[in-house]
C-alpha cells in the first residue's frame, strides 16, 4: 500500500540464500498465496540464489580495502564464552583466527555511531561497536543476508524499504556496507511485529491463524486496522480488491503506531 499510494514499484524478492533451510515448493506457494489476496507485485521475484556472483565481487572489494577478517568461531563457542547469547561479537578473531579450520568472514565495524531517519521511529542512532563485526559469508560458504540485500537492494533501484521491527537494528550494519561499497542508501520503515501478550511472535505460535483466500476481507481488514489505519467496518465483508483499493487511497504511514510491537491474539502465516 505504500508503494502503491506513492505511485511506486512493489517488488518481490526470495531471499533464499541458506538453501538447506530451503522447502520445496514453498516460495510458488507464497507468491500464490499474495496473488489470491490481490497483492500483486511489478516485474519479475527475484532470487537471492541466483545471484552469488555478485555477492562474492563485493565481498572481494570489501576484502581489498581491509574491512574483512576471518572468523574461526562458532556461534556456540561465543555462546559458551559469554555465558549466553553475546549481545555482540567481541572480536575475538580481529587479529586471525583463533584456531584452522573453516572459518566465517566478517565485516569489520568502526566505533562510529550511525544515524539514520526511519519514517515510522524518528531518528534511530546506533554504536557500531556494540553491533560488534557482522558476518557477511558463513562458515559454509553461503553469503549471508546482510551483504545480500544490500547489493540487492541497489541493483533493483530500490528507493524505500518497508520492514518489521525485528530488523531496525540490522540498518546501521546496512548503511556501513552501502557506504563502504559506494551503494545509495534507501529510505527505511519498520513497521510493528505482530505479537503475543506474552511477547513472543505470534507468527511462530501454534495460535497462529493460516492467510486463507477465503478469508481475504476479512484478514487484510483486520490487518489494516493493527497498522492504525482504521478501515470502515463494513468493509470487512468487501472483497479483497476493493479493501485494497481503499487502502491504497486511504493510506496514511503516519498513523502506524510508533512501537517496535503490537500484541494481539490473532495471528496469521502463509500455508505452506
Amino acid at each position: 500500500m505504500d508503494a502503491r499510494h506513492h505511485g511506486g514499484l512493489w517488488l518481490v524478492r526470495m531471499e533464499d540464500l541458506d538453501q538447506a533451510r530451503v522447502v520445496p515448493g514453498a516460495a510458488a506457494a507464497m507468491l500464490r498465496t499474495l496473488e489470491r489476496f490481490g497483492l500483486e507485485w511489478d516485474g519479475e521475484v527475484e532470487y537471492q540464489s541466483r545471484r552469488g556472483e555478485h555477492y562474492a565481487a563485493a565481498l572481494a572489494q570489501l576484502t581489498a580495502l581491509d574491512l574483512t577478517f576471518e572468523c574461526s568461531c562458532s556461534r556456540r563457542e561465543l555462546e559458551s564464552e559469554a555465558g549466553a547469547a553475546p549481545r555482540a561479537y567481541p572480536g575475538t578473531c580481529r587479529a586471525g583466527p583463533r584456531r584452522p579450520g573453516p572459518t566465517a568472514t566478517r565485516f569489520r565495524v568502526s566505533a562510529e555511531t550511525v544515524s539514520f531517519e526511519d519514517r515510522i521511529h524518528g531518528t534511530c542512532r546506533f554504536g557500531l561497536a556494540a553491533l560488534g563485526d557482522v558476518v557477511v559469508r558463513r562458515r559454509d560458504g553461503a553469503f549471508a543476508y546482510q551483504l545480500a540485500v544490500v547489493l540487492d537492494d541497489a541493483a533493483q533501484g530500490v528507493t524505500h524499504v518497508v520492514r518489521g521491527a525485528d530488523l531496525l537494528d540490522n540498518t546501521p550494519w546496512q548503511l556501513a556496507l552501502q557506504r563502504a561499497l559506494s551503494l545509495p542508501p534507501p529510505r527505511y520503515a519498520h513497521l510493528p511485529l505482530v505479537v503475543e501478550p506474552s511477547g513472543g511472535k505470534l507468527s511462530k505460535s501454534r495460535r497462529s491463524i493460516a492467510a486463507s483466500p477465503a478469508h481475504a476481507g476479512r484478514q487484510l481488514h483486520e490487518v489494516l486496522g493493527l497498522l492504525g489505519q482504521g478501515p470502515p467496518a463494513e468493509l470487512k465483508l468487501e472483497p479483497a480488491v476493493v479493501i485494497l483499493r481503499w487502502a491504497q487511497a486511504h493510506w496514511r504511514p503516519a498513523q502506524i503506531p510508533r512501537t517496535p510491537q503490537i500484541a494481539t491474539e490473532v495471528g496469521f502465516a502463509e500455508p505452506m
